[in-house]
Formats: C-alpha cells, structure tokens, sequence
C-alpha cells in the first residue's frame, strides 16, 4: 500500500509560517490527487486543500484561501502545504493523503499560539 509521512510541523506565532511536506512511497504518486487533511483538538478531521496529479488545479476550504498553498514534487514524490499567516484555529494535526483513502499515518502537528 502507499504509506505517506508527513513533517514539518511546530511551534509558531500567530502571523507566521510553516511548510509542511508529504513523502509518498512507491512510483504511483505521479497518479494521484494528494489532499491535506487537518484534525484539531476537538474537531472532527477536515479537508484542507488537494491537488491534481500532474498539479495544474489546486483546491483550498474558504478558511484557508489566500494564506495556504499546495504544491507537489513529482520528480521527488513529494507535496507541500506553505502554510503563510497562521491563525490560532489553524492549530491541529496535519496529515496527507490521497483519493481512495486505506490509512491514515501519523500526521504532523501545527501549534500556534493564541
């Protein structure tokens, strides 16, 4: 199956930055949408931001339009969440994945301060 970990994550102040990255195993990752996934404390996991395969249509929730960006590495199997003007609410545990979902892995946490 593909396995996808997820990193970047941290501490930062309201107004700061952070990009988290997704490695993705084997050579299918060129095939797939690759989505953000955020679960903050006492939420339920929420859809972020996805992007095509070859990365030419990306799609972000309202909350996060404007300050979020996703992008992908195809050469490199990786995708990226550049995370710009982080808002308190934005705090949760970041994760990656694609269509189809199997599993989820251990996603990264975002901590901003209030």
């Amino acid at each position: 199956q593909v396995q996808f970990v997820e990193s970047g994550g941290g501490l930062v102040q309201p107004g700061g930055s952070l990009r988290l990255s997704c490695t993705v195993s084997g050579s299918i990752f060129r095939r797939l949408p690759i989505a953000w996934y955020r679960q903050a404390p006492g939420k339920e996991r929420e859809w972020v931001a996805g992007i095509t395969s070859a990365g030419g249509v990306t799609n972000y929730r309202d909350t996060v339009k404007g300050r979020f960006t996703i992008s992908r590495d195809n050469a490199m199997a990786v995708a990226y969440l550049q995370m710009n003007a982080l808002k308190p609410e934005d705090t949760a545990t970041y994760y990656c994945n694609k269509d189809e979902i199997e599993s989820w892995g251990k996603g990264t946490l975002v901590t901003v301060f209030a």
